[in-house]
């Protein structure tokens, strides 16, 4: 690898089939048969499909009509989005055990950089196995991974080896693994790119490598720069961690709007109770308290007050709270309410970069 390649372990983990898994784990009955998660009207579309129903060639986003055409068998569910959601997150605390660079794509997949990890583990591969396994205890439901230096091979490899398997791409593999890979794997390569590509000669990674950054910006644009670099190994994207706390909140709307300012306040001190469970669990504290108001006519104010220490208990947010809801008269009923805490004692770790002896 290039000495201006980043040395990262980076394990992309994509859910097998999610929506589908999820309905064939809720639902015993649905084990072992072509399903597909969407409408099945003539509008319908195919949010997802199990692998049985794949064998078929029924994929995501095909009509519910063409779908029925290729697998007269096919049995459509109507997808549950906050099932989904919830099943999400408990994958992805089982992630947060291992690293706090965690950066979903979706409900379904994500990147962690393991570089540095909570685990102690230098084999990147072996915290994947790890991450599969308990999923699949802990969940239910399969996954698989790919594991390499950078996000756009981990990326790939995790196609590899679906359903419920890995790969591993390790740091002297990577330029050979790209230049055999036909293009139409590159991610970020799509349809009309590479029916474009394949008319300028270019099918697999060490034909796109055989060609100049010049010619490449020339047919492609700005993304000639972005082929050039990562059918190189070059792909230095970091890991985005959407855990860089800025605030915490918590809030409630209410089945009946609330026009008094004695009722607001009783609703205040419960918000302020599940808001202060949130700080002492991330041990975290802060200086600028913030009250949300949401009016019944669905306008929203803000009222923020800095103080010059570091809270966390409910008793001070209440009081900085009260004088906040006191500041000035409603407008109107209030249908829901928040408290949030802003200006925390959290600071963003510095960058350490530090060469590494690589065990994947």
């Amino acid at each position: 690898m290039s000495e201006s390649i980043p040395n990262r372990k980076i394990i992309h983990i994509d859910m097998d089939a999610f929506f589908a898994s999820v309905e064939q784990m809720d639902n015993p009955a649905l084990r072992g048969k072509p399903i597909a998660v969407g409408g099945a009207e003539n509008r319908g579309v195919v949010a997802a499909a199990s692998y049985e129903a794949r064998k078929f060639g029924v994929r995501s986003a095909i009509s519910g009509v063409l779908a029925k055409k290729y697998c007269p068998d096919l049995i459509f569910v109507r997808p549950r989005f906050e099932r989904y959601k919830e099943i999400s997150n408990k994958i992805r605390k089982i992630f947060y055990e291992y690293t706090d660079l965690v950066e979903p794509l979706s409900l379904d997949e994500a990147y962690l950089d393991v570089t540095i990890n909570k685990k102690g583990n230098p084999s990147a591969t072996l915290l994947a196995q790890e991450i599969r396994l308990r999923i699949l205890n802990e969940v239910g439901i399969t996954a698989s991974a790919g594991i390499s230096v950078n996000k756009f091979v981990a990326k790939i490899a995790s196609d590899y080896n679906k359903p419920n398997g890995q790969k591993t791409v390790n740091p002297e593999e990577v330029i050979p693994f790209l230049e055999v890979l036909p293009i139409r794997k590159f991610y970020g390569v799509g349809k009309v790119t590479t029916e474009k590509m394949y008319q300028l000669g270019i099918f697999t990674g060490l034909e796109l490598k055989g060609k100049s950054l010049e010619f490449l910006e020339k047919h492609f644009g700005k993304s000639g720069n972005f082929y050039y670099n990562v059918v190189r190994g070059i792909h230095n994207s970091e890991v985005k961690s959407d855990r860089i706390t800025k605030s915490v909140a918590a809030e409630h709307t209410f089945e009946v709007n609330l026009s008094s300012e004695i009722f607001m306040m009783e609703q205040l001190e419960n918000i302020a109770i599940s808001l202060e469970k949130r700080l002492k669990k991330h041990r975290i504290a802060g200086k600028t308290v913030t009250l949300k108001i949401k009016y019944s006519d669905f306008t929203q104010h803000t009222r923020s007050k800095t103080l010059p220490y570091f809270i966390s208990g409910k008793g001070l947010i209440l009081e900085t709270v009260k004088e906040l809801l006191f500041q000035e008269r409603m407008k109107d009923s209030v249908r829901l309410l928040g408290i949030s805490l802003s200006n925390l004692n959290t600071e963003e770790k510095k960058t350490v970069v530090v060469q590494l002896k690589f065990a994947f």
